[in-house]
């Protein structure tokens, strides 16, 4: 939603700019993410205990967003930017403080890689390295072009966001413990 904002507040350019940094950082993320998971893939004892506290972060995720998440109000006073590289560090700032791709990216390539379906091989993590900069940019590119038609119906849209990130960590979380169950 920054990037939207900052594309209405600004203009698309300054919008992109701050996504450029957002990407820059989920890139970076997103290989280490699976570089770390790639060392626990060949350490079996550390994954079982990884995806019971997996299942667990992922159930209380779910609950949260279909739950608990809530509207917030608005800041009371925006901040002005003159900076035009100032939004790509801004972008580098905000993807740095949101650590959720770490476990997520460590925690689907190992339950995936336990399914068969992921291979911790040099194609497999540059295409998916590759595919969440790709799919970062589009959403954001998507949400600051849009912003306008989001805006007119900005609390459903919330709440829409809010029930598809709850049903996409509860899928997670049953296929996480439907794997846990049938390797007891």
């Amino acid at each position: 939603m920054t990037a939207a904002k900052i594309s209405i507040k600004e203009n698309r350019r300054n919008a992109l700019l701050f996504s450029l940094g957002v990407i820059t950082i989920v890139g970076l993320q997103t290989n280490i993410a699976l570089l770390f998971a790639r060392y626990l893939d060949k350490h079996p004892e550390v994954i079982e205990m990884l995806q019971q506290v997996g299942l667990g972060i992922f159930i209380c995720i779910t609950i949260y967003f279909l739950f608990i998440a809530k509207e917030k109000k608005p800041a009371t006073q925006p901040i002005a930017y003159k900076s035009k590289r100032h939004r790509f560090f801004q972008g580098l700032l905000l993807a740095s403080l949101n650590l959720f791709p770490l476990p997520y990216w460590v925690y689907l390539s190992i339950t995936f890689s336990s399914f068969g379906w992921f291979e911790f091989s040099k194609p497999f993590i540059a295409f998916c390295v590759t595919g969440s900069i790709v799919g970062t940019l589009t959403m954001l590119i998507a949400y600051a072009h849009y912003f306008n038609y989001a805006k007119k119906k900005q609390q459903e849209i919330k709440l829409n966001i809010n029930y598809m990130i709850g049903g996409i960590t509860a899928l997670i979380s049953v296929i996480t413990l439907i794997k846990i169950l049938n390797d007891m």
